[in-house]
């Protein structure tokens, strides 16, 4: 028989079934080959790590964080605070103001949509970069009102465990901190109600 001729049975009739399931198997094996040799193609249009990094926007579903907690993302090799404020945190933000070094922001940084008393687009959300501004550290989230360790009229905050700087839940440095300014924005921009967009 011809290398070339049908799959046959024993009576001489082609076996469709078989030659279904070979052209089938094949086919299957082909298209597995070409989406693995395609793969690294596709992904080099994504941006490298190094590429976000540096500056590609970072996008947070806000929807998932709960009132009163906070996200921590990276953008620029920078953590990124982004604490949903509630409304007795935000009921608190005006009645301080007299201990704090610039309590207006004059002398801080942050893009124009957010110089306001809330330093933020939307004032249930607070985003910062959360570097402090005397020597860099990483500062921690201090929300709870009072207590032993923070002093009885503490309103919430950050409080920076290097050298002691306290900022308030807009980020505005109190006196008496080593940091010179508050916590620098960051360029944000609201894509949805709970979308947001960093850089």
């Amino acid at each position: 028989m011809s290398p070339d001729a049908p799959s046959t049975d024993s009576t001489g009739a082609i076996d469709v079934a078989r030659r279904n399931l070979l052209v089938h198997a094949t086919t299957s094996v082909g298209v597995a080959g070409l989406g693995a040799a395609c793969w690294p193609f596709i992904a080099s249009w994504q941006p490298s790590e190094a590429a976000r990094a540096l500056g590609v926007p970072v996008e947070v579903d806000c929807s998932t964080i709960a009132p009163g907690q906070m996200r921590v993302v990276v953008w620029r090799r920078k953590p990124i605070y982004i604490v949903r404020r509630t409304a007795a945190m935000l009921a608190l933000m005006g009645g301080h103001d007299a201990a704090l070094k610039d309590p207006d922001s004059t002398d801080s940084q942050q893009p124009a949509y957010a110089d306001n008393p809330l330093r933020s687009r939307a004032p249930s959300l607070f985003v910062a970069i959360g570097v402090c501004t005397h020597l860099g550290c990483i500062p921690r989230a201090r929300f709870e009102v009072g207590g032993p360790h923070m002093g009885e009229q503490w309103p919430g905050g950050f409080l920076c465990p290097c050298h002691g700087s306290r900022y308030d839940l807009a980020g505005r440095v109190f006196k008496g901190s080593p940091a010179p300014t508050n916590l620098e924005i960051p360029p944000y921009s609201m894509a949805g109600p709970d979308q947001l967009v960093v850089g």
